[in-house]
């Protein structure tokens, strides 16, 4: 994990909202991405990656926030990869 804080002067609670955010975002992409799938394979696919974020959203510890700062910058790359097209 990378040691820089980006959010050097911002309190753990609000790290751990724009972490919330972060993970809503991915899972509401990945749940468009299973509602538009054309087989019920590709549904799974995309069902499942939202749900292993759900999980990982609901195992980081609120007050950790090399996790969660770490966790919000994949995330967001995540979703603007697909928000994106790709």
């Amino acid at each position: 994990m990378s040691t820089e804080d980006p959010y050097e002067h911002r309190p753990t609670a609000v790290i751990y909202d724009i972490f919330a955010e972060a993970s809503n975002r991915l899972i509401g992409a990945y749940t468009h991405r299973s509602d538009q799938a054309v087989t019920d394979e590709d549904s799974d696919h995309w069902w499942q990656l939202a749900m292993e974020v759900r999980n990982t959203k609901l195992a980081v510890p609120a007050r950790d926030r090399a996790q969660l700062i770490e966790y919000i910058g994949r995330w967001t790359a995540e979703a603007e990869r697909l928000e994106a097209g790709e």
